[in-house]
């Protein structure tokens, strides 16, 4: 049929009409906090490259983390800004580590509250490179120990979800390894397992106090030109025993997020990064754009791509914005 007898503009008519026959959904229980921790008390440290985001001290964090659960919010995952660095990284591992204690803390307060880690030395080494250096670059191997050890010292101060965003080779069988063979068979790894090298992180530079003193991250991030690699790192995360996969960075990679999607039978996360964020808010600062409609349409955009999970900065303001829609 065509045209008069086909009308496409019936079903947009009404509010009503256009949410009932919406394609894609978007819940507050699929969103994902990031939250930064570092020590003190009291302690809030604004992040000037992200409006709205802070460093945050544990009692603070644990205040943010109730505020989000009551608008629906499920999960956080934690980055730690340590006390000190070294080339090791060693308070990313250390049983009383920042992260740790933002961990015991947050599932003491909220027992149903998801509380996954970021599994990578980049913000505890004083070279900001997430592993251990030798001749130069990241020596692959031996920072999977390293890895192995700070995923189970998350575990055992209660975090059911780790995260490594290292992209070393073999590192989801090296955490799945250790997490079981210590008892932790029960706790879940989301790989970041097509994370690009992407210019869309600068500001978490800023919020994690991680930029890399030499060089780049090229030689173990993704190349941003290529799709097919995605898909390969993707099926070798499964294969090691991953439960979760992501992609990250998410806008500019809406194409990856698709075909992940479309290749695999696990749960897809996206990771919607500081860049993509402060483009917005800086642009609404202006007055330029809408931020609500402008973040609500890249969330969606996210949904639709095939994310399950999406990680974002608006998590809290989404789920608010989402009741009144």
């Amino acid at each position: 049929m065509t045209f008069p007898t086909t009308r496409m503009r019936r079903l947009r008519a009404s509010a009503g009409l256009r949410d009932m026959v919406a394609e894609t959904s978007l819940e507050a229980r699929q969103l994902m906090l990031p939250l930064f921790v570092r020590p003190g008390v009291g302690v809030r440290r604004e992040i000037g490259a992200m409006p709205g985001v802070a460093q945050l001290s544990v009692d603070l964090l644990v205040e943010e983390a109730r505020a989000l659960a009551a608008v629906g919010v499920r999960s956080v995952i934690l980055f730690g800004i340590p006390s000190r660095k070294d080339a090791v990284g060693s308070e990313g591992y250390a049983e009383d580590g920042i992260v740790q204690q933002a961990v015991r803390a947050l599932r003491a307060a909220l027992p149903e509250l998801i509380v996954c880690t970021d599994v990578c030395l980049c913000e505890y080494t004083d070279h900001g490179h997430c592993g251990v250096i030798c001749r130069g670059d990241v020596d692959n191997d031996a920072t999977l120990e390293l890895l192995a050890r700070m995923a189970l010292s998350h575990a055992r101060a209660g975090a059911q979800m780790v995260a490594p965003s290292d992209m070393m080779d073999g590192r989801i069988g090296t955490l799945r390894r250790a997490l079981d063979g210590d008892g932790f068979d029960q706790v879940s790894i989301m790989a970041y397992s097509a994370k690009y090298a992407s210019a869309f992180y600068g500001p978490f530079r800023e919020a994690a106090e991680s930029p890399p003193q030499f060089g780049d991250r090229r030689s173990y991030q993704m190349d941003i030109r290529n799709a097919r690699e995605a898909l390969r790192e993707v099926e070798l995360d499964l294969a090691e025993g991953a439960d979760i996969v992501m992609v990250k960075p998410a806008l500019a990679y809406l194409d990856i997020i698709r075909q992940v999607r479309d290749a695999v039978n696990v749960p897809v996360a996206a990771y919607n990064v500081s860049g993509e964020y402060s483009m917005v808010k800086a642009a609404a600062a202006q007055g330029w754009i809408d931020e609500k409609r402008v973040a609500l349409e890249t969330l969606y955009a996210i949904r639709r791509a095939g994310a399950d999970i999406i990680l974002t900065y608006w998590a809290r303001e989404a789920a608010l914005w989402l009741r009144n829609i």
